[in-house]
C-alpha cells in the first residue's frame, strides 16, 4: 500500500509539472486551479482504470485465465496428457476439501508455469502451461498443482485479482501514451501542410506521458514483487502437506531451474500476471523478482541440495526428453491410471475411506479384503457420470435423497414436480450405484460434480437448490449428511454465480460471537461423542480454548439444530481472520478429545472451514 501511494504522488507530481510546462503559458487560470484540475484528473484517471479493470474480471477465475489466453479443459478430453491433468486436479481438490475447479491450458507456452485465479474456492481456476505436460512427471505435476491450490485457499487469489486492477490504474498512463504516438496523426499544433517531417505535439504528449508512465510501470513492479514473494514460500509448503510429500513441488522447481524455457511466458500481457505464477515470467533483476530465488526455494524443501547437482540433472533431463519425443512418436494412446490420493499411505484402516473417495490402485483392495472391485468400478462411472451437468444433477439429488423407502416417494414427487419425469427417472437409475457406496465417498462425489454443476443455467441452479430444500426438509430429522451436502452446494453457486460478491475477511472479534461459537462446538461435540458425557467433555475442551478462564455452560442441542448453525457460521465468518483460527483451532481439541476423528467430525470440520472460507487445517487429519 505504501508503494502503491507513493506511485500515485509520484505519478500526480509529474503530471502537474507537464501541464504546467505546456498548458501554463497559454490559459489565463492561475497554477493552483490548474494544478487542482491536474490532480483531479489523473486521481480519476488511476481509479477509474483500476475499476474497470477489476470489474472486466469480474467472471473470476475463468476471465483470467481467458483474459492470456487459456483455453478450457473439457471434461470428457480424450487427451492422456489432459486427462492426467484433470485427475491430478481432482485428486487435490478431494484431498484439500474443496470444489473441484475450472481447468485451463495455455498450449503455446513451453515453459514450466501454472496459477490460480478466483475470487473464492467456488469461481476458482487453475490454468497450467503445456510445459508442465510435457516436462513433469505425475508427481511433479501434483506438487505445482497443490501449489497452486494453497493460493486457493490462502485467500491470495482475491488479492491477485485486485492487485491486477491496482497496477493497470497506475500503469495506465504508459498505455495512452503509447497509443497517442503511436497514432501521431495530424493532430498538434505544430504539425501543418507545409513541415510534415516535425513531431506533431500530439506525439510529443505522447512520449511525455510514456517518460511519466514509467513511474507507474517501476512502482508496479515493485508491488508485484514485495506481494509475490511473500506467499510463494507459504505455497510451496502447503503443497508438501498437501501431497506430503517433498519430491513433487521440489522436483518441478528443479526442472524450471535446468531446462532453457524455464518458467517463462510468451504471452504479450504475462507481466500482468507476473504475481500470480508458480515462477518469474521473465527475467528480472533482484529487485522486480516476483518469487524468491530457486535455490532458495528448493533448498527449503531440500536443505542437503547443492547447485551442482542440477548440472547432472540437467543432462539426465534432456536424455529422458529425447527418449520421450522419440517413444511419442511410435506409441499408441495409452490408458492412464486412475485417481490417486496425493501422498496418502495406504493401510487396512483406511482403505475404505480411500477407495469411496477415489477409485483406487489394486493394491488397496489386497491391504482391505472387505472392499470390493465393484465399489471401484461404480465410483469410476459415477465420478465420469458427474462431469456432465445434467447427469451431476441427478447424481445431487440422489445424495440428498433418503435411504428409508417411506420417504423416497415423497421426495421423488418432489423432483418430478420441479424438474420433471425425465430427470426424475435418471435420479432412479442412479440411485442404485449411489447407494452402494458408503457416506465417506459423497462428499468427494460432490466435489467432483461442482464444476458441471456451474455450467447449469443460472434459473436450473436455483431450482435444485431450492429442490434440494424441499427434498431434505420432508425427513423430519434431517440427517448430517443430508446438512452438509445442501450447505456446501448452495455457498458454492451463490458464490459461482456471484464471484464479486463472495465474503471478504471481517472485523468482529471472538468475544463478540460466543454464543455462535458455543453452538458450533457443541454441534461438533455431540456428532463426535459416542455419549453425552464425552459430548461435554469435548464441548468443555474447546470452550477453554477459544475463552480461557471464562465460564460455560453447556445447553443440549435443540432438535431443529440446522437453521441455527445456519445462522451461527455466517456470524463466524464475518470474524477477523486471527479470531478464525482460534475458532478452528478449538474445534480440532473437541474433535481430538476422545482420540478418534469419525466421519462426522471430519466432514462437519470441512463445512465450517468452508463457510468460514478456511483451509482444513493440515494437522486435522481428516
Amino acid at each position: 500500500m505504501l508503494l502503491f501511494i507513493a506511485a500515485v504522488l509520484a505519478i500526480v507530481a509529474a503530471v502537474d509539472m507537464l501541464v504546467l510546462l505546456v498548458v501554463g503559458p497559454w490559459v489565463k487560470a492561475t497554477h493552483a486551479s490548474l494544478l487542482t484540475i491536474s490532480t483531479i484528473a489523473v486521481l480519476g484517471l488511476i481509479a477509474g482504470c483500476a475499476a474497470y479493470r477489476i470489474s472486466s474480471l469480474s467472471g473470476g477465475g475463468k476471465a483470467v485465465a481467458e483474459d492470456v489466453g487459456g483455453e478450457l479443459v473439457p471434461p470428457d478430453t480424450q487427451d492422456p496428457a489432459l486427462r492426467q491433468l484433470r485427475n491430478v486436479i481432482e485428486e487435490v481438490a478431494i484431498a484439500s476439501g474443496t470444489p473441484v475447479p475450472d481447468i485451463y491450458l495455455l498450449p503455446d507456452e513451453p515453459g514450466i508455469n501454472a496459477f490460480a485465479a478466483g475470487y473464492s474456492p467456488s469461481d476458482a481456476a487453475i490454468c497450467v502451461t503445456q510445459g508442465c505436460l510435457d516436462n513433469l512427471t505425475r508427481d511433479e505435476l501434483q506438487g505445482v498443482i497443490a501449489h497452486e491450490f494453497s493460493h486457493v485457499l490462502n485467500g491470495d487469489m482475491r488479492l491477485n485479482i485486485r492487485l491486477m486492477g491496482l497496477l493497470f490504474g497506475i500503469m495506465a498512463l504508459s498505455i495512452i501514451g503509447r497509443q497517442m504516438t503511436w497514432s501521431r496523426g495530424n493532430i498538434g499544433i505544430w504539425n501543418s501542410e507545409d513541415d510534415r517531417n516535425r513531431p506533431s505535439a500530439w506525439f510529443l504528449v505522447g512520449i511525455a506521458l510514456m517518460a511519466i508512465g514509467s513511474i507507474g510501470h517501476f512502482f508496479g513492479r515493485l508491488i508485484q514483487a514485495a506481494v509475490a514473494r511473500s506467499r510463494e514460500t507459504l505455497a510451496d509448503a502447503s503443497a508438501v502437506q498437501f501431497t506430503r510429500q517433498t519430491s513433487g513441488i521440489a522436483g518441478a522447481l528443479k526442472k524450471i531451474a535446468v531446462l532453457a524455457e524455464g518458467s517463462r511466458l510468451q504471452v504479450t500481457n504475462r507481466h500482468e500476471i507476473a504475481h500470480m505464477m508458480l515462477g518469474d515470467v521473465d527475467h528480472f533483476s533482484a529487485w522486480f523478482a516476483t518469487h524468491p530465488p530457486l535455490m532458495a526455494r528448493i533448498r527449503l524443501l531440500e536443505p542437503y541440495f547443492r547447485e551442482q547437482q542440477l548440472e547432472q540433472l540437467k543432462t539426465k533431463v534432456q536424455a529422458s526428453s529425447a527418449k520421450h519425443n522419440d517413444d511419442a512418436q511410435a506409441a499408441a494412446p495409452r490408458e492412464l491410471p486412475p485417481l490417486q490420493w496425493p501422498g496418502q499411505v495406504v493401510g487396512a484402516a483406511a482403505v475404505a475411506a480411500q477407495v469411496a473417495a477415489t477409485p483406487q490402485a489394486a493394491q488397496a483392495t489386497e491391504a482391505a479384503p472387505n472392499v470390493t472391485i465393484s465399489s471401484r468400478e461404480i465410483f469410476t462411472r459415477l465420478r465420469e457420470a458427474v462431469r456432465q451437468p445434467e447427469s451431476a444433477l441427478a447424481i445431487s439429488l440422489v445424495l440428498a435423497t433418503s435411504r428409508h423407502a417411506e420417504l423416497q416417494a415423497r421426495q421423488a414427487r418432489v423432483v418430478a414436480n420441479a424438474f420433471g419425469d425425465d430427470v426424475q427417472s435418471a435420479v432412479g437409475e442412479f440411485a442404485t450405484e449411489v447407494n452402494a457406496l458408503p457416506p465417506t465417498s459423497h462428499m468427494p462425489l460432490l466435489s467432483l460434480a461442482f464444476p458441471a454443476l456451474k455450467q447449469l443455467p443460472q434459473g436450473r441452479q436455483q431450482t435444485l437448490l431450492e429442490t434440494l430444500d424441499g427434498v431434505v426438509s420432508i425427513d423430519p430429522q434431517v440427517g448430517l449428511d443430508d446438512y452438509c451436502l445442501v450447505r456446501l452446494l448452495r455457498m458454492h453457486l451463490l458464490e459461482a454465480c456471484k464471484p464479486r460478491s463472495a465474503p471478504v475477511d471481517g472485523q468482529k472479534k471472538l468475544p463478540a460471537c460466543r454464543d455462535s461459537v458455543s453452538l458450533v462446538c457443541a454441534v461438533v461435540a455431540t456428532y463426535g461423542a459416542s455419549d453425552d458425557a464425552a459430548a461435554r467433555r469435548a464441548w468443555l475442551l474447546a470452550m477453554n480454548q477459544a475463552f480461557p478462564g471464562a465460564a460455560a455452560t453447556w445447553q443440549t442441542l435443540p432438535l431443529e439444530w440446522q437453521a441455527h448453525f445456519d445462522r451461527a457460521l455466517d456470524d463466524l465468518d464475518r470474524l477477523m481472520p486471527a479470531a478464525k483460527e482460534i475458532v478452528i483451532q478449538s474445534l480440532l481439541s473437541a474433535i481430538r478429545a476422545d482420540g478418534v476423528v469419525t466421519p462426522a467430525e471430519s466432514e462437519l470440520l470441512r463445512v465450517i472451514c468452508a463457510s468460514l472460507h478456511c483451509p482444513v487445517p493440515a494437522q486435522a487429519g481428516v
